[in-house]
């Protein structure tokens, strides 16, 4: 099989609203793709249209909930319908989550997992024979939290770590139908990161919790990282270059860091390396 391909013609984006997806959307369409932007609330979708629309491109923006699996059949069946074609999926919908389990309900843990994997997963299914049909590509946005567990963040991490497990797993066996499966993986990337979360330290863990010091230890040292963190559009600006020239491979980073923190899980035969660096964030 080739490594490379035609340039993808129809890309469909999930969670376009803000950050990396939106940027992603936004290079797609002036490197010339049919780009299909979607988001869960169409009443976010503002910025999207005002940038586009100063950038001079043009883009499909529908709603989509991709926890909703008719929802994803039928939009993917009726971008397939107008478009003739499906040539890439980027799987970018998902949320963080800051929490430990003590002070969580399964249905807390569940609620993560609906978004950041099985949404993945509901969007690959119903994309894949299209795809099949374009030789097309299928990037998942991960994130360095699918490589390296971190605390406070067992929901979040375990939902990456599941999208990774998946899309390795899936990677071989789609490329016998000419599908590449590409995981992405960015470090920190500059966002408002406690207010994006919906964390609220006092009512999650008030001040008597015997996690509280490792808590305001692990907030200081991340708020601190994002303040350092790649920006969105330059995430966007690496994802939407994978969409054409030569197939990516499995797995990418979108910068050094993210490149260096993998690097530290990928060489950490027994564990204790990431141990060491995850728990100098909470003492």
């Amino acid at each position: 099989m080739s490594t490379s391909s035609p340039t993808p013609n129809v890309v469909l984006i999930t969670g376009t609203s803000s950050g990396i997806g939106l940027h992603t959307a936004l290079v797609a369409a002036q490197a010339g793709h049919t780009v299909v932007a979607t988001m869960r609330n169409l009443d976010r979708s503002d910025t999207l249209r005002d940038a586009a629309s100063a950038l001079g491109v043009r883009l499909d923006i529908r709603r989509l909930d991709v926890t909703e699996p008719q929802w994803v059949t039928d939009v993917v069946g009726d971008v397939v319908g107008d478009h003739g074609r499906l040539d890439a999926l980027v799987n970018n919908a998902g949320a963080g989550h800051i929490g430990t389990i003590e002070h969580e309900s399964g249905a807390d843990v569940r609620e993560v997992m609906e978004l950041n994997f099985f949404g993945a997963v509901t969007m690959t299914r119903a994309a894949l024979p299209h795809l099949r049909a374009a030789h097309g590509r299928l990037l998942s946005v991960t994130s360095v939290g699918g490589i390296v567990g971190q605390p406070f963040n067992e929901a979040y991490c375990a939902a990456k770590f599941a999208v990774e497990g998946f899309m390795e797993s899936l990677a071989p066996v789609a490329a016998t139908a000419g599908v590449s499966v590409t995981v992405v993986e960015p470090a920190a990337v500059a966002s408002a990161f406690v207010e994006n979360v919906g964390f609220d330290r006092e009512r999650t863990h008030p001040a008597d919790d015997p996690y509280a010091d490792a808590l305001r230890a692990y907030v200081a040292r991340t708020e601190t990282a994002f303040d350092n963190a790649q920006s969105a559009e330059d995430a966007g600006r690496f994802i939407a270059g994978l969409l054409s020239g030569d197939r990516p491979p499995f797995r990418v980073q979108t910068s050094d860091a993210a490149r260096a923190f993998v690097g530290v899980k990928l060489a950490d035969l027994d564990g204790g390396g990431v141990q060491r660096m995850t728990g100098a964030w909470v003492s």
